[in-house]
């Protein structure tokens, strides 16, 4: 359930967006103003703002950056308000949200903040035995690892789990340990008190607080830096956290999911995890298996993709071809669900007439199947592997390593834990690499999840 903070009056047009996102499932708290929003930010956080323009929207970005409240907030207002909502954008607001509101335009933010969707969808056997198991570990208060390559659906069990336990009533919190750097990751997880470090104003809850009587999702978990390690070890094993600058242990009731998409036996062997910690996580593991090895789960998520998407860019919903339905089964998806999705998105806007034919079905190419070649390749020293290298002579290395990260983020479609394990770097690097090209000015291809550009003003 998506936590979302309104800020503005409840009597007009927001009250509307009020009622759609409730409809939608999400959970809302409302704020007359921005210091009262920030307020409830500190004391109980949120997944997602939604904030009327005529507010102060620049002086509340302003002061959840100071205080490393990492919540996204969205301007909403009537289009007339074109210069305070570009202020808010150039001062950080996520998008921006048309008044009065579009009922699949707040339904696609709120997905976009949680990625997931409200029930798991499989077909196949293998993932209707693994989605039964998940659903009885759900009533019990062990700790559960989920594992499996990048974008198989790795928050969506989570949030099933969730669902079917005894603390469905509670909030899910969900924190990715990988998106965060390691002083902004320490404060999420556990809050800071008042003074704690420049820009704190005051004190705020973490979201092992956020969660409490809920579930807490650590996502990317094998990303966490060791440092960080001891200390969530200690929270799980005495249900207390220590707030950055606090005096006082906070007791917490909150039970940990946690995610990743590395091999964590490795990263203990390896050293890079603690191996207690491993232990405390791992009480019981669920894999979920790669969308090629449950091919019978392609179609219907095709097909649940391809009806969301249309709905959501308003054209009318399209059956696929018996040739893209071929080619989609053709296909390695070494992207799992997420390529799947992404791929379904493009068919809807690509195709034309009654069907989804086989022209709309763009694929990575990056993930297209090699062919074996009819002759042995020529050695590397060959001359005709020299144009390739010679071209790259003069050129400086910090160029040559920019081209190479941001053309394999594109063919990844964007998605940067994808981008990092083919390139043999961590997410941080990557993370650190696409901030410091940003600030160069260089254009970066959008994560997955984000809402389509068109949607976009700035």
């Amino acid at each position: 359930m998506t936590r979302l903070l309104l800020i503005g009056s409840l009597s007009g047009e927001l009250g509307q967006a009020a009622r759609i996102a409730s409809a939608r499932g999400a959970q809302l708290a409302q704020a007359d103003g921005v210091s009262s929003g920030l307020a409830h930010l500190r004391a109980e956080g949120a997944d997602l703002v939604l904030a009327e323009v005529i507010h102060d929207l620049p002086w509340l970005l302003e002061r959840l950056a100071d205080e490393r409240i990492a919540t996204p907030l969205i301007a909403c207002g009537r289009n007339p308000d074109a210069d305070a909502v570009l202020r808010a954008i150039h001062a950080g607001a996520r998008e921006f949200l048309p008044l009065p509101p579009d009922a699949e335009l707040i339904a696609a933010m709120l997905e976009a903040v949680t990625a997931v969707e409200s029930a798991p969808i499989c077909r196949d056997p293998a993932m209707q035995a693994l989605l039964a198991r998940a659903t009885q570990l759900a009533q019990a208060e062990a700790s559960v690892l989920i594992t499996g390559e990048s974008g198989t659906g790795k928050e969506v069990i989570a949030r099933h789990i969730h669902a079917a336990s005894r603390r469905a009533r509670g909030p899910f919190v969900a924190l990715n340990c990988a998106a965060l750097p390691e002083t902004l990751l320490e404060s999420e997880l556990f809050g800071h008190e008042k003074g704690a470090f420049s820009g704190a104003a005051a004190a705020r809850k973490g979201k092992f607080e956020q969660a409490e009587r809920g579930t807490l999702l650590l996502d990317e978990i094998g990303e966490m830096d060791p440092r960080l390690q001891a200390k969530l070890l200690r929270a799980i094993q005495e249900r207390e956290v220590d707030r950055l600058g606090g005096t006082q242990p906070v007791k917490v009731d909150v039970r940990i999911l946690a995610a990743t998409h590395r091999d964590m036996v490795a990263e203990v062997r390896a050293g890079r995890f603690r191996e207690d910690l491993y232990f405390r996580l791992n009480v019981v593991q669920l894999r979920i298996p790669p969308l090629r090895e449950r091919a019978a789960d392609i179609l219907p998520l095709a097909e649940h993709f391809a009806q969301r998407y249309a709905t959501a860019n308003g054209l009318p919903p399209r059956a696929l071809s018996p040739a893209a339905t071929h080619r989609l089964l053709g296909h390695a998806w070494p992207g799992n669900v997420r390529e799947l999705e992404n791929a379904m998105h493009r068919a809807v806007l690509l195709a034309s007439g009654r069907e989804i034919g086989l022209d709309a079905i763009e694929l990575s190419p990056a993930a297209e199947p090699e062919v074996a070649p009819s002759i042995a390749p020529a050695p590397m020293s060959a001359v005709a592997h020299e144009p390739a290298i010679a071209a790259l002579v003069g050129r400086r290395m910090e160029e040559v390593e920019r081209d190479l990260i941001l053309e394999t983020l594109g063919r990844c479609l964007g998605n940067r834990t994808r981008a990092a394990e083919i390139l043999g770097i961590s997410i941080r690097t990557m993370r650190n690499k696409l901030a410091e090209y940003r600030g160069q000015g260089v254009s970066v291809p959008p994560a997955p999840g984000q809402l389509p550009e068109a949607w976009r003003i700035a």
